[in-house]
């Protein structure tokens, strides 16, 4: 069986599957019956769930999660057991802290107003600010990196029955989204993509090869919550829906990519890791990475940029109402691939080595 046939149904068709909203004030009704946390809830964008801000006052903020009815218990419990096991690792990260419900469970199921059967999380509130809505010196760069790295030795020694699970946001699996090409505008940027396919299929032996852990494998800038004012800046890591036993470089590559410059002035850029190498600057300081996988990052932010447009131009076509969200990222995207298409693959394996 071909690693396509192997993943698609796994991780790709769940991400088509629609579901009912639950509006906020059914929210606040779970809240406070599952947990006894009786507050305003706000909804929060996002690709699949009902997230809620919840603001309980003088209890204060959480964030409640309804997961999507296509959700597998078994992956939700990853998450949270993955969590409590950074918090008792290193209890200094700043990641958010899962709470149990009044009965003491961790996935309380609750079903919807819709007759939907959904499994509920209730976790803490970090405050900042979202990387994506301001700006990062490059001494703020490096601390990124130093979290990343810090994070990637607390989980080094997690398992899980779900954590080699398929997931579309893997990059280890982007020949298996080849199918999604139709789906991309014709023309240059079905092109660019299609090289990155080829590229990365080039690559793909020499990855199989490199080390693997458990990671979070998002260390994007919706998902990294910052504050100017402290001298630590980054004061949130949240979002662990991603996180997957894969390899190390992926995980590095994913930040790396999600620090490329949203616009680029070709006159003046000479490549896309000006602002990365700041996040790698400090990710160097706390883990080490071996010549192998500094040769392969680059290619693997380029996976990356690939994947994203193959599943957000998908998604957007089968959930039009949300397209703007799922969107959002894509297009600045575009210009990452253009660029990558124009290097030579000589130059793509030197940009970290050198």
């Amino acid at each position: 069986m071909s690693d396509n046939q192997q993943f698609r149904p796994a991780c790709v068709s769940e991400l088509s599957q629609a579901c009912c909203p639950v509006g906020a004030a059914e929210a606040e009704v779970i809240s406070e019956r599952l947990y006894g946390a009786r507050g305003s809830a706000t909804r929060f964008e996002t690709e699949k769930d009902d997230t809620f801000l919840l603001d309980c006052g003088h209890q204060g903020k959480f964030v409640l999660k309804i997961a999507h009815p296509s959700e597998r218990l078994e992956e939700l419990d990853f998450q949270v057991a993955l969590m409590r096991h950074i918090e008792q690792r290193a209890p200094d990260l700043p990641i958010p802290r899962a709470h149990r419900d009044v009965d003491g469970a961790d996935l309380p199921i609750v079903t919807t107003s819709a007759g939907e059967r959904r499994a509920v999380r209730l976790v803490t509130f970090l405050p900042g600010t979202p990387l994506d809505r301001t700006t990062s010196t490059s001494p703020q760069r490096e601390r990124i990196g130093e979290i990343l790295a810090k994070l990637r030795h607390s989980m080094a020694d997690f398992s899980h029955p779900a954590d080699d699970r398929a997931l579309a946001w893997d990059v280890t699996h982007l020949l298996a989204l080849s199918n999604l090409l139709s789906f991309i505008p014709e023309g240059r940027k079905q092109a660019w993509t299609i090289r990155a396919l080829e590229r990365f299929a080039e690559i793909k032996p020499s990855l199989d090869l490199c080390r693997r852990q458990v990671l979070h494998n998002d260390f994007n800038t919706s998902n990294l919550v910052v504050d100017h004012a402290t001298p630590q800046f980054l004061t949130g890591v949240i979002d662990f829906g991603d996180a997957v036993r894969t390899a190390i470089a992926v995980d590095v590559s994913t930040a790396l990519m999600n620090q490329m410059p949203k616009t680029i002035g070709y006159g003046n850029r000479r490549d896309l890791f000006d602002e990365p190498r700041d996040v790698l600057r400090g990710y160097l300081r706390h883990a080490e990475l071996t010549d192998e996988e500094l040769r392969l990052i680059p290619f693997l932010s380029m996976a990356r940029l690939a994947a994203r447009a193959l599943l957000t131009c998908w998604r957007a076509e089968i959930f039009p109402d949300n397209s703007r969200y799922i969107l959002r990222n894509t297009e600045a995207g575009w210009a990452h691939l253009e660029w990558f298409h124009s290097t030579s693959t000589a130059q793509i394996s030197d940009l970290l080595t050198r």
